[in-house]
């Protein structure tokens, strides 16, 4: 990862005049925005499109998301980066070019699960003028492969969740998948660029943005295509392990009670912790055990990993 990382932009013809009401702000490293792109452009909305590669180095990739925004009707951008700034530092890069007072974060693997969903976004806007608002995702769209099954079933029962839900830990349940916020408010609190690798830089936004914002969940779901096989998970587990540290160290009293941090206490106090661990990853991997021992063994290993940090 590079300290600066230079960049090259191209936007289509209805870029230059327009006056948006929302920002859509698309990071992607290796995902394929296009079909994502195609699903907005359906939309005759008061919004812009802004792309972001962060350093992929795919030369075709390029090419095709910036054939995508020449011939979109909303008015979009590319940003092309010569090297990779990681999640943090690229989505606060995307603000720098977003012109709107109203900014959503839409990763580049997923799809609106309504056909008037930025409409949605923006008669919420109306309505309440929220200064952070989640929309939630889904799998309502993504293909059933069994080398995702496992990431399915784990999605399904801790991310998969109505407003409702959410709203009851409103910061836990924020992602930049799908994410509303105001321009005002990503003002004063952006994301915190000494994060590194994948995971929990989102939520450790989220901790500071409740400080001084009401977080609102909203059901304006995507569905979330991306999922990983088995193998996968567990090296973004493994990278999250010292971003979950950070987020111990600056937040512990909102950390303590969640799930994760109370597991990852109760196996810190097991002897022999690197003998078995390595056995519950062994577990996870294994396609041919049941799917709800994998799935245990999975969320045992993360908090193993954890228990490092607390």
């Amino acid at each position: 990862m590079t300290a600066q990382a230079s960049e090259w932009t191209t936007e289509n013809a209805a870029w230059a005049h327009a006056r948006p009401m929302l920002s859509v702000l698309i990071p992607t490293y290796r995902d394929d925005p296009v079909l994502l792109l195609a699903q907005l452009n359906r939309e005759a909305v008061r919004a812009e499109v802004i792309v972001l590669d962060d350093g992929s180095g795919d030369a075709d990739l390029a090419l095709r998301i910036a054939e995508a925004v020449e011939a979109m009707r909303l008015p979009a951008r590319f940003v092309r980066l010569t090297a990779n700034e990681g999640r943090a530092r690229g989505r606060n890069r995307l603000v720098g070019h977003a012109r709107a007072e109203r900014l959503l974060f839409l990763d580049a693997d997923m799809a609106p699960d309504s056909e008037t969903f930025l409409r949605a976004w923006l008669d919420l806007v109306d309505e309440r003028d929220p200064a952070v608002a989640f929309g939630g995702f889904s799998l309502d769209q993504t293909p059933k492969k069994a080398e995702h099954a496992l990431h399915r079933a784990m999605a399904l029962k801790s991310d998969c969740l109505p407003a409702a839900e959410r709203a009851l830990a409103p910061e836990k349940h924020v992602f930049t998948s799908n994410l509303l916020v105001r321009r005002d408010v990503f003002d004063r609190i952006a994301f915190d660029e000494a994060f590194a690798g994948w995971g929990w830089e989102d939520v450790e936004w989220a901790m500071r943005v409740t400080q001084a914002y009401e977080i609102v969940h909203a059901d304006i779901p995507a569905s979330h295509l991306g999922l990983d096989a088995a193998p996968a998970m567990a090296r973004k587990y493994e990278q999250s392990a010292v971003n979950f540290a950070r987020v111990v160290a600056a937040h512990r009293e909102v950390v303590e009670t969640y799930p994760s941090y109370r597991a990852a206490r109760l196996l810190k106090a097991v002897p022999l912790r690197n003998l078995w661990r390595p056995i519950l990853k062994v577990v996870a991997l294994a396609e041919g055990l049941p799917l709800g021992l994998r799935d245990l063994a999975m969320r045992t290993y993360r908090a193993a990993l954890y228990a490092e940090a607390v």
